[in-house]
């Protein structure tokens, strides 16, 4: 007879959680707010999309209204969210890690993104957040993600204006663009 104990490198199929059955265990009260405020979110915005008037058919046609896509959205992500909350409920996750610095530079830039945006212009906005996410997200090649920077936004920019034939808010770059 063998005295060796468990093996120390099997995986644990509680997840971390020691002693717990999947009967006791049960989300936190974070697990269940943030799906209620996205639904809340899905709601306001359904509201408001709702307000929107309806567009004369010489210019939609028998396309969408502009409401349509807004609503269809929301039912989107209210549909997500309820198999994100479903799955909360059968297999709460165990203890979290720490976010990483990356996620909380994330929004910050998307707070940077916004004020360039809308004191400079949208196509340098987004030259500046995604050479910066590029970077930050590990990226060690600034050459390639100086590239990517340049590339992406001029290309969205193109196929707006010559395709969608959609024209970008006036800026810096959109009114050298535009003359």
């Amino acid at each position: 007879m063998s005295n060796a104990g468990p093996d120390k490198n099997a995986v644990d199929p509680s997840g971390g959680r020691q002693n717990v059955t999947p009967q006791t265990t049960r989300p936190n009260l974070s697990d269940i707010i943030l799906p209620g405020l996205i639904y809340a979110f899905c709601i306001v915005i359904s509201l408001l999309a709702m307000t929107f008037e309806k567009a004369p058919d010489i210019f939609v046609g028998k396309g969408m209204q502009p409401r349509s896509f807004p609503l269809f959205l929301m039912v989107l992500v209210a549909i997500l969210n309820t198999i994100l909350l479903r799955q909360t409920f059968r297999n709460p996750p165990g203890k979290r890690n720490a976010v990483p610095y990356q996620t909380w530079l994330t929004m910050a830039l998307m707070v940077l993104f916004f004020l360039i945006t809308t004191y400079a212009d949208m196509i340098l906005a987004l030259m500046v957040i995604i050479f910066s996410m590029a970077l930050l997200w590990g990226e060690r090649r600034i050459w390639l993600a100086l590239l990517l920077a340049v590339v992406t936004p001029t290309t969205i920019l193109l196929f707006f204006d010559l395709v969608l034939e959609v024209r970008f808010p006036r800026g810096w770059i959109t009114n050298l663009y535009y003359k």
